[in-house]
């Protein structure tokens, strides 16, 4: 049988408006990871930087 991983869906926050627009699941065993990652913003429409955040 395969072990089960610690996993956790954080949301993922536009910088620049503060809208919350992603849900994705992250591995949080050693720790969160620090994410940035370039994804769509629906209010901004454009590309913009989304951070890590819990709800």
């Amino acid at each position: 049988m395969a072990k089960q991983q610690k996993r956790e869906w954080v949301w993922l926050e536009c910088k620049e408006c503060g809208d919350r627009n992603y849900r994705t699941p992250v591995n949080v065993q050693g720790g969160t990871p620090k994410i940035e990652l370039v994804k769509f913003c629906k209010r901004e429409r454009k590309r913009t930087v989304h951070k890590i955040r819990r709800k």
